[in-house]
């Protein structure tokens, strides 16, 4: 692959961060100002950004995985409140089956946030959530459909309320029972290598959202060590700061560039690679946001720890965009399942136990882990009742 930009891609890298500068918050009490709020996600819409994974009349999309990876990635950097990920991949999710737009769309997830929902009949048997929900109106599912699923649709109850740690992102919770009806104008199933392609689509996004992360964050950690004075002089002449700061950004460059060939093995490798490919990215720049959210709270010293500083807004979009589609710990699983074909227990596995997807829903393959072996680090922080469901 070309890491390069081409001269489209160069120019919509440099109107998205203009944008998400320019609009996003500058501090933590702008996440109260409705006002920039709603012209926020006017210009995210008028830009068309929220089709580019729609069908271009082909059965294509618009844009490639690329393209959205940019704009995932500037809207990370400015921590941008404003739904993108979660209607660009109602979209993609919509076109793969045929149903054209999915205007003001998002998709169910199952209660860990790894896959999308599915459901056996016309209602819910678990509770759903929907990332990223903004302002949608419905929640997309998967509805079994013999050895294939047809896509649902769950009217979102705006009464519910939509919480989460990220504080730019809500998440709605879909209780049981909730009814599921048939997506209208449905010309294909959904098969598994499509469930595999839209999972490495939402891989690449979030990984792309968390090097988006890791610069702006970062950004912010610099200037303050260039301001702070501590003995007479600035922190960022220390050298233990710069050691710090220059490892984080070493992260962050890595975190790029396998972010980078996530977001093109979308649209340009087998679905079965393209997967991989995400879950490598995944892994890495989960691990990374970790440590680079963690310096900066550092850097940043006592300051680092009151609500006034934007940098737990920034660890707190990294919470999210962690455990969205999968942390680092369930994709080195499914890395050390798929290629060394063993088990959790390094047991052998058959063909069959080789699983992605969504196919851990179902029972199939390998036994799910429990719940203490899924988290690591921080991510406690993300388990019921604490904030995200």
């Amino acid at each position: 692959m070309d890491t390069r930009d081409s001269p489209e891609q160069a120019e919509l890298r440099r109107a998205a961060r203009q944008l998400a500068r320019g609009l996003g918050p500058a501090n933590v009490a702008d996440l109260d100002d409705a006002t920039r709020v709603k012209r926020l996600a006017a210009a995210v819409h008028d830009a068309g950004w929220l089709e580019l994974r729609d069908d271009a009349g082909d059965g294509s999309p618009v844009a490639g995985g690329v393209e959205a990876g940019i704009v995932a990635d500037a809207l990370g950097a400015a921590v941008a409140d404003v739904a993108f990920a979660g209607p660009l991949l109602a979209a993609d999710l919509a076109r793969r089956a045929g149903a054209g737009s999915a205007s003001r769309a998002v998709v169910g997830f199952a209660p860990d946030l790894v896959s999308v929902a599915v459901v056996d009949r016309h209602e819910t048997s678990a509770p759903v959530y929907a990332p990223d929900a903004g302002d949608a109106d419905v929640a997309l599912v998967l509805v079994r459909d013999g050895d294939a699923h047809r896509l649902g649709r769950i009217r979102l109850e705006r009464e519910i309320e939509r919480d989460g740690a990220d504080l730019t992102r809500a998440v709605q919770a879909i209780p049981v029972g909730a009814p599921v009806v048939d997506v209208s104008g449905q010309s294909r199933a959904i098969t598994g290598d499509d469930v595999a392609s839209w999972t490495a689509l939402g891989l690449a996004l979030t990984a792309a959202d968390l090097v988006g992360i890791m610069r702006g964050v970062l950004d912010v950690t610099v200037e303050y060590a260039k301001e702070r004075r501590q003995y007479g002089v600035p922190v960022g002449s220390f050298q233990a700061v710069q050691h710090l700061l220059a490892e984080a950004r070493c992260l962050m460059e890595g975190s790029l560039s396998v972010a980078l060939h996530a977001s093109w093995a979308v649209d340009d490798l087998p679905p079965s690679e393209a997967l991989a490919a995400g879950r490598v990215a995944k892994t890495y720049c989960a691990r990374a946001a970790r440590t680079v959210c963690e310096t900066a709270v550092q850097v940043h010293g006592g300051i680092g720890n009151t609500w006034e500083c934007i940098v737990h807004v920034y660890l707190r979009r990294a919470l999210l965009s962690s455990r969205w589609f999968g942390d680092d710990g369930e994709h080195l699983r499914a890395l050390q399942r798929d290629r060394l074909a063993v088990g959790d227990g390094a047991e052998p596995l058959p063909e069959a136990g080789r699983r992605s997807g969504i196919d851990h829903q179902r029972g199939d393959g390998a036994e799910p882990l429990p719940e203490a072996g899924r988290r690591s680090g921080i991510d406690h922080q993300l388990e019921v009742g604490d904030g995200l469901p």
